[in-house]
């Protein structure tokens, strides 16, 4: 992920944002990681929720960040100090910071001629999904990082940011099963979380 454009992302506040001090080195990493992948992956479980037949969306929050960045850090055999800080200056936009959720969006059809042509259909999809309570919505700022889409498509895979207001917030806290969806002219799908996963993303509001 590469924050090339200018643009300055809303990022994670200072409380959150991981440091130096919260990776392991390599040779750490490489010891813990069967174990510490699997609690990723446990947690992911919660997050990770398809929207229709074609997106899957992942909420982002420090944990899924710092595993990213472990792995990015694992398969360039990355150790050098200023190598490892312009990681963290890259993944940690994507953890959420108290009055939003954050989530990787993944559009998903696995024949290539046919994701060719959806691609094409879904343009501007990135900007019509959105998260609820009931008619409280809010709609995705999507890829503040750098610009995605050009003329003739989107996209396979954006970074959302939904600023939740304090409504929806207090909602979501007070354990309202949170609602996502896409309004989009070639694809309208909407889903309720478990409250389970409406918990989860919960936990990532202050």
């Amino acid at each position: 992920m590469s924050m090339s454009n200018g643009q300055t992302p809303a990022s994670a506040s200072p409380a959150t944002r991981l440091a130096l001090a919260d990776l392991m080195t390599l040779e750490a990493y490489a010891r813990e990681r069967p174990g510490f992948r699997a609690r990723v992956l446990e947690h992911k479980r919660l997050r990770n929720v398809s929207v229709g037949p074609n997106t899957t969306w992942c909420f982002e929050d420090r944990l899924t960040v710092q595993y990213q960045i472990q792995e990015m850090l694992r398969a360039e055999r990355i150790f050098e100090a200023e190598a490892i800080a312009e990681e963290l200056d890259s993944y940690n936009p994507l953890i959420p910071d108290g009055t939003n959720l954050k989530a990787t969006l993944l559009i998903e059809f696995p024949d290539p001629e046919e994701r060719k042509g959806a691609l094409e259909r879904l343009k501007g999809i990135e900007s019509r999904c959105w998260v609820g309570v009931g008619a409280e919505r809010s709609f995705a700022i999507a890829d503040e990082d750098l610009e995605r889409e050009n003329e003739q498509k989107t996209s396979a895979v954006h970074f959302l940011r939904f600023e939740l207001p304090a409504a929806l917030r207090a909602a979501l806290k007070a354990g309202a099963a949170l609602e996502l969806g896409v309004d989009h002219p070639a694809y309208r799908h909407s889903v309720k979380l478990s409250p389970e996963s409406s918990r989860a993303l919960a936990a990532d509001l202050a």
